[in-house]
């Protein structure tokens, strides 16, 4: 019993420290009084040490498989894996409004979304990535709630930041929802897009993918698990 609720605790600190700063003003507050790399930075080390604790207190929860695991089912994160770090990189710093990662006052340029047109929340829909072939990898019920939680988080963030933008962009929403998507592969044969943005988002792809060849082998190492068929 106790092994689950150190899961439980450490799972509700993790979301708390997401969910409380939005509340009242409290993070823009924060951010006005410490200034925002200090935040932040502040900010980032508070999230990894609370993730580091669920990913401890998840190891240790008792297993209570609710569907068998096979090794061909590995493949699917190492699929997906790729595609989330590039996301990543491709999102951070993303001009446009109302997303995670999004560029501080950033104003949305219908005639060249960039990677907006892919998808309007690249660093949720990574999230989502990443939890839900993490989800299928990991039948056992602790792991369950852990990456079904995970992949709700960015589901519902990316319908509030949706209705933020409606809501706060006036008469450009049209334009804004019409341009872009939750996820689109048609940009990336429309010959047009491809000539506005494949020499800015090429190198943040190769660098997302460096980044990927270099931490997958870590994964056993930090959490635990072995991560190929």
């Amino acid at each position: 019993m106790a092994d689950w609720l150190n899961f439980a605790l450490s799972l509700t600190a993790f979301l708390s420290s997401h969910i409380i700063p939005r509340i009242g003003g409290l993070r823009d507050r924060l951010i006005t009084k410490l200034g925002r790399s200090i935040y932040f930075s502040l900010y980032g080390a508070v999230s990894l040490l609370l993730f580091a604790w669920v990913i401890a207190a998840v190891g240790e929860a008792p297993r209570v498989a609710i569907w068998p695991h096979y090794p061909w089912m590995r493949w699917i994160p190492n699929l997906a894996m790729p595609l989330v770090f590039m996301l990543i990189f491709c999102g951070l710093g993303l001009r446009s409004p109302n997303t995670l990662g999004s560029k501080q006052g950033a104003e949305f340029d219908a005639t060249n979304p960039g990677i907006a047109a892919v998808s309007r929340h690249p660093l949720l829909l990574a999230l989502l990535i990443w939890a839900g072939a993490h989800l299928v990898v990991n039948g056992e019920l602790a792991h369950v709630i852990l990456f079904g939680t995970f992949a709700s988080f960015p589901l519902v963030a990316m319908w509030g930041f949706d209705r933020k933008s409606a809501r706060l962009m006036g008469a450009e929403a049209e334009a804004f929802f019409a341009q872009t998507s939750w996820l689109s592969l048609r940009p990336l044969v429309h010959r047009n897009w491809l000539r506005q943005n494949a020499s800015a988002l090429a190198p943040r792809c190769l660098l997302g993918l460096l980044c990927w060849a270099a931490l997958l082998p870590l994964h056993e190492a930090v959490i635990g698990a072995w991560p190929f068929p």
